[in-house]
């Protein structure tokens, strides 16, 4: 018998999308959109050099008005739109540039990695980018860390956001903040990257494991 997530299909198809093991909210289409219109106003009005204020009186619409329809709280009216686009002297299509319903998806072959130089890489630690994304609020860098044979231990790694490690062979002492962790192959540590971590301890080689950075786009 199915479960209760389960979708019911018909002879045209499913009823309802495919539900997943996932915590994450359904998809909200008209956030979405509300979202990126506010994102572009918001960027269009920077790259003037103007001040929430400057663009309000210019539109004729008060500075609170415009800072929700920045931060994609309200749904603005198209004669609000227009005015907005009037004030920044844009087409009002261009308001709607930032909203694409085709949604991001980045395809990495086996072996072709991008290369990125950081810190690490100056400790023998080889860092390969599986994939980027384009838009959103929230940026994911998945890598492939390779450590070396010449690879040296470095503990000093420290950014924005939340990093997640899936250790796919070779054995690793990992430090984040005053702990420790023995990493062997499966093992998996999720952590907050603002505190000082790294390797610690190289183990057994060869050393590899897949590490996800996630931050918001506005701390990059």
């Amino acid at each position: 018998m199915a479960g209760e997530g389960s979708a019911r299909a018909t002879a045209n198809g499913p009823e309802e999308a495919l539900a997943t093991g996932s915590g994450a909210p359904a998809t909200e289409p008209v956030r979405s959109l509300e979202r990126a219109i506010g994102g572009q106003v918001r960027t269009l009005r920077r790259s003037r050099d103007l001040s929430v204020a400057d663009l309000a009186n210019a539109a004729r619409i008060s500075t609170g008005m415009l800072s929700k329809i920045e931060n994609g709280q309200i749904s603005p009216s198209l004669s609000t739109l227009q005015s907005i686009a009037g004030a920044l002297t844009v087409p009002m299509t261009t308001l709607f540039a930032a909203f694409d319903e085709r949604r991001d998806c980045s395809y990495v072959r086996a072996g072709q990695g991008v290369v990125i130089e950081r810190r690490g890489t100056k400790v023998g630690h080889v860092y390969q980018l599986l994939g980027a994304a384009v838009g959103g609020d929230v940026v994911v860098e998945p890598y492939l860390i390779t450590l070396r044979e010449d690879a040296a231990p470095y503990t000093g790694f420290q950014h924005a956001g939340t990093e997640f490690i899936y250790m796919l062979s070779g054995e690793v002492i990992y430090r984040h903040a005053e702990q420790t962790y023995h990493l062997k192959p499966g093992d998996s540590i999720l952590f907050d990257s603002g505190a000082l971590h790294g390797p610690e301890t190289l183990v057994s080689s060869p050393m590899e494991y897949l590490s996800i950075i996630i931050y918001s786009r506005q701390n990059a």
